[in-house]
């Protein structure tokens, strides 16, 4: 069985260690700092046999050159984002096979948080980094909104038992804004103090299935008449699209952050 597991990191970051039950190769997703990866190494005498990173940001790559001079193993990461250490340049269509660990992941083109932003998909787990966030979606720092909400359509497509492995720990903020678009929603409510009673006892909220992001997480729902109907309350206009509606309430979030 496959299965992932992950390293805290900086203040929220989740570092992800992809595993096979009974076998200590594992394969790192996003290692924006190389200690706690290798400590964690250490002490589980895991072997390392990949690299797979989701975009250039720092607190992604930061620890990707301390871990290969340690160890002799593939990189993969975005073909159109420029990260020197990357040795597989991967965009959509692409297949990353992993044989220590009998694994193949699909690539995904995710573009919106940065321009050439990947993520990888397989047995019903998706390592999405800052894409899509349980309870939200990441900044628009480089791409446009028609990007990013082409990109959340593509991810909502996927089956709704996928697993979402994203890259921080940010599901209460994101699902109290939430609450400002939507707050009758009630799934979004019993969420809410799910979370809440989760990270009371430090647990990580991440992954979350994705069934559950699309009854909950408004960035997924801009064909909600709910969220459709807030967003034009909140741009005091009316709204022609779900591109319209998306960059509407992302626009909304950046406003309260």
């Amino acid at each position: 069985m496959i299965f992932a597991s992950y390293i805290p990191a900086f203040n929220d970051n989740y570092i992800w260690l992809i595993h096979k039950e009974n076998n200590k190769n594992i394969v790192i997703v996003d290692p924006g700092d190389a200690k706690p990866v290798l400590e964690t190494i250490r002490q589980h005498q895991y072997q390392p046999v990949a690299i797979l990173i989701t975009h250039h940001h720092s607190d992604h790559v930061g620890g990707i050159n301390q871990l290969k001079a340690r160890y002799d193993i593939p990189v993969y990461g975005p073909a159109n984002e420029n990260i020197a250490a990357i040795t597989h340049p991967l965009k959509e269509g692409d297949n990353v096979t992993i044989t220590e660990l009998d694994l193949t992941l699909q690539v995904l083109d995710v573009p919106g948080h940065t321009r050439g932003h990947i993520a990888y998909y397989s047995n019903n787990m998706l390592f999405c980094g800052d894409t899509l966030f349980t309870g939200g979606c990441g900044g628009l720092f480089e791409g446009t909104a028609e990007q990013m909400h082409h990109s959340l359509n593509k991810i909502a497509a996927l089956p709704d038992e996928t697993q979402i492995y994203c890259a921080h720990e940010y599901t209460l903020d994101n699902l109290n804004f939430a609450r400002v678009v939507e707050p009758e929603n009630k799934a979004l409510l019993q969420r809410i103090k799910d979370t809440q009673a989760k990270r009371k006892l430090n647990k990580a909220t991440v992954p979350a299935k994705l069934a559950l992001e699309k009854d909950t997480n408004p960035f997924l729902r801009c064909d909600v008449p709910d969220v459709i109907q807030a967003a034009e309350q909140f741009a005091l206009k009316r709204l022609k699209s779900g591109t319209e509606t998306f960059a509407t309430v992302r626009h909304w979030k950046d406003t309260l952050d």
